[in-house]
C-alpha cells in the first residue's frame, strides 16, 4: 500500500474516533429528544425570569398612545425598544417606572447618518441638526412626523446626495430626472418618484447637437448600446466614464 494512502486512512481513522468520543462525552444526553437541539434547553429558558411584557400588555393601560403609535411610522418598533424591559412595570406599575429616552443621544442610534442604512430611511447629522436639542422637542416619538415638509431630497437620501455632489451631475436638481409628487415628502412609500424609462431622456443633454455646455459628454444615441436604457450601464448619480 502506498504511504500516502496509509496516511490518509490514519487521518480518517483519527477523525472518526474523535467523532465517536465527542458524541459520547460532549453531546448533551437530551440532544435530539425533541428535535435537533438540547431538549433540556426548553426547561432552562422557561425557568428564566420574564423581563419583557410585550406590546399587547403595554397597550392595555396606554391605549391612546398605542393607537397613535400603531398609526404612524414607529408602528413596527416595539415599546420596549425605547423604554426597556417592562415586565416589572406591568406587574407593579406604581413601583417600577420604565425609562423614557429623552436624551438627545437616543434617537441617533437609529437615525444618525449611516451609509449602510437603506435609501430613504430618515437620517440626520446629529452635530448639525438642531444641535443640543432633545429630538422630542420637535418630534412626537409615538407619531414621529416631521414638523415641516423636507425642502431637500438629501434629508432622506443623504448617501445619494453625497455621491452626486462630487459627480458631473452635481449641478442638476433631483427633480430634473425624477418627477416627485409633493405627497412623496409626506408619505414616501405611498407616492414614489419616477425615473427615466427612455433613452431619449438622457439624449436631451448627451445626444450630439443637444443644448448645453460643450464639456458635456456626447453620445450617438442611435448606435451606442441601443438596446439599453442609459442608467442600466451608467450610475446616474455618479455617471463617470472609464
Amino acid at each position: 500500500m502506498r504511504p500516502q494512502i496509509t496516511r490518509l486512512l490514519v487521518v480518517f481513522g483519527v477523525a472518526i474516533a474523535s467523532l465517536v468520543v465527542a458524541r459520547h462525552y460532549l453531546i448533551p444526553p437530551t440532544f435530539g429528544k425533541l428535535g435537533h437541539y438540547r431538549a433540556a434547553a426548553v426547561d432552562t429558558v422557561a425557568a428564566r425570569k420574564v423581563k419583557y411584557a410585550g406590546h399587547e400588555v403595554c397597550a392595555l393601560c396606554h391605549e391612546a398612545i398605542a393607537k397613535s403609535h400603531g398609526a404612524h411610522r414607529h408602528r413596527n418598533v416595539a415599546c420596549e425598544v425605547c423604554h426597556g424591559a417592562a415586565a416589572g412595570h406591568a406587574d407593579a406599575p406604581t413601583d417600577i417606572k420604565p425609562p423614557a429616552p429623552r436624551q438627545r443621544a437616543a434617537c441617533p442610534l437609529c437615525h444618525g447618518y449611516d451609509p449602510s442604512r437603506p435609501t430613504g430611511f430618515p437620517q440626520i447629522d446629529p452635530v448639525a441638526h438642531n444641535p443640543l436639542k432633545p429630538c422630542s422637542t420637535c418630534h412626537e416619538p409615538h407619531a414621529p412626523e416631521t414638523p415641516r415638509t423636507p425642502e431637500d431630497c438629501s434629508a432622506c437620501h443623504a448617501e445619494i446626495a453625497r455621491t452626486k455632489a462630487v459627480s458631473h451631475h452635481a449641478a442638476l436638481p433631483c427633480t430634473r430626472c425624477h418627477e416627485t409628487p409633493q405627497q412623496h415628502k409626506i408619505n414616501p412609500t405611498a407616492s414614489l418618484p419616477t425615473k427615466p424609462v427612455k433613452r431619449e431622456f438622457c439624449g436631451g443633454c448627451h445626444a450630439p447637437g443637444a443644448p448645453g455646455a460643450k464639456e458635456i459628454q456626447r453620445v450617438d444615441m442611435a448606435t451606442h448600446n441601443e438596446r439599453y436604457v442609459c442608467w442600466q450601464c451608467h450610475y446616474p448619480h455618479f455617471p463617470e466614464l472609464k
